[in-house]
């Protein structure tokens, strides 16, 4: 897997991946940014939760439960002094399906957890993450 990153201008980066997709990070305007995208640790909080809800909802359908929609509020802490590492990562699912096993979804998280997230894996090595979640019956 390779990416590419290119500066722009002042703390503006334009990341691109190996599959052909780009997305310009920023720094805040007190930084010397212009607040034009996401920054870094961001980028790297946002890929995680991406990671997790992928496995999430793949492996409630892949055992065919009637999955409608799922969203993950992720809730980070940093250290206040440099570097900024992430202390505390705490990802909150809130699954809507009909007639959803709540079994079925902490299964699916755990797994998710503890196999194949490579990236909440990875952080994992480093940083205190914790889990839980809500379903919600679909209409």
């Amino acid at each position: 897997m390779k990416v590419r990153i290119k500066w722009v201008e002042e703390v503006s980066f334009l990341a691109q991946s190996e599959s052909g997709h780009a997305v310009l990070m920023d720094g805040p305007p007190e930084g010397g940014g212009r607040n034009l995208g996401p920054r870094p640790m961001e980028m790297l909080l946002m890929g995680m939760a991406g990671c997790s809800s992928y496995d999430v909802v793949h492996i409630l359908k892949k055992g065919r439960a009637d999955i409608r929609d799922c969203v993950l509020e992720v809730d980070a802490e940093r250290a206040t002094t440099d570097p900024k590492v992430f202390t505390k990562i705490h990802l909150h699912f809130i699954v809507t399906g009909k007639a959803l096993k709540t079994e079925a979804v902490e299964r699916a998280i755990k797994l998710s957890a503890e196999k194949y997230c490579s990236a909440s894996i990875m952080l994992g090595q480093v940083v205190a993450i914790t889990h839980d979640f809500s379903v919600i019956e679909a209409d």
